[in-house]
């Protein structure tokens, strides 16, 4: 029975495309000026961005501030019987490598209400003057074809090396957002580095995320969300928090997006892309509206 309920509701999604909300989190990569005039590149990276409604890349390396606004122009070219926008962070780094976060979204069914950059956190005896090397940045949905008809996304790509301490740290963020906005329905994601090298048992002990029954890990330690065929890390994550949110996630809908599978690519080809996969997350869709508005 749990098996056909869970066929029932990936097939709702199947059936009609606009009634499910599918949430993406990209590494793409040092994307910016070389990748945006790579036409085969952007072809796949089309392909990958219209399959979701809502997507934070990361890694974006656009210091000419011209890559990102000709991804989105070329995405509502692509799928031209959608409408997308996106909102970017600042230019994040210590020093002078920077990167940013930018959401993309369909302005059609998806409103932003608020969005604000995770202020720089002092830590008492630290060396470094915050914890982050590039802090969250934190966007407030208003979506009234999901269950869940407000929620939050806070993401965020925490440095390899320092990776434990920063996903402890998300734990402050998220507190931070609960007392700002009221809501209990946040989704944590983003390339946390949380596997492999980057992780110990015993660090994984000290991660409030991790130990806070509370927070629904949605992609596996079992899962694969690298390109290449001689690495198996679950390094992108997706993390919800909330009863309501929770409740509204499709059953087996938290995986990687295989695209050099999906799109017979060769390894070598897929790399050109990310060394990353995108992971995605299914929310149930609110038919009364969606009947309603005939979308």
């Amino acid at each position: 029975m749990r098996t056909a309920g869970l066929l029932f509701a990936v097939g709702l999604c199947v059936l009609n495309i606009t009634s499910c909300l599918k949430i993406c989190a990209f590494n793409v990569q040092s994307f910016g000026e070389s990748k945006a005039h790579n036409k085969k590149v952007m072809g796949i990276l089309l392909k990958i961005l219209s399959r979701c409604d809502l997507c934070l890349i990361q890694e974006v390396r656009d210091s000419k501030g011209e890559a990102v606004p000709a991804l989105v122009k070329d995405l509502n070219r692509f799928d031209s019987s959608n409408s997308y926008s996106y909102v970017a962070s600042e230019r994040l780094g210590r020093k002078t490598y920077k990167e940013q976060y930018v959401y993309i979204y369909r302005n059609d069914i998806l409103e932003v209400k608020e969005h604000y950059q995770y202020p720089r956190v002092e830590v008492e005896g630290a060396n470094d003057t915050d914890v982050f090397s590039r802090e969250p940045f934190i966007i407030r949905f208003h979506s009234p074809t999901t269950l869940v008809k407000d929620f939050v996304l806070i993401g965020h790509h925490t440095c390899p090396k320092n990776a434990m301490k920063e996903m402890d740290q998300l734990y402050t963020v998220f507190k931070g957002v609960h007392q700002k906005w009221k809501t209990d329905n946040v989704m944590i994601l983003g390339d946390l580095n949380a596997d492999c090298n980057y992780v110990t048992i015993k660090g994984w002990r000290a991660v409030r995320l991790r130990s806070d029954p509370k927070f629904r890990w949605l992609i596996g330690d079992e899962q694969d969300t690298t390109v290449r065929e001689k690495t198996h890390c679950a390094y992108d994550r997706i993390i919800v928090h909330g009863r309501e949110i929770i409740s509204c996630i499709v059953p087996g809908s938290a995986q990687p997006f295989n695209f050099k599978e999906n799109f017979h690519l060769t390894e070598e080809e897929a790399l050109e892309v990310s060394d990353h996969f995108p992971v995605e997350v299914d929310l149930k869709p609110n038919h009364r509206y969606l009947l309603r508005h005939e979308l």
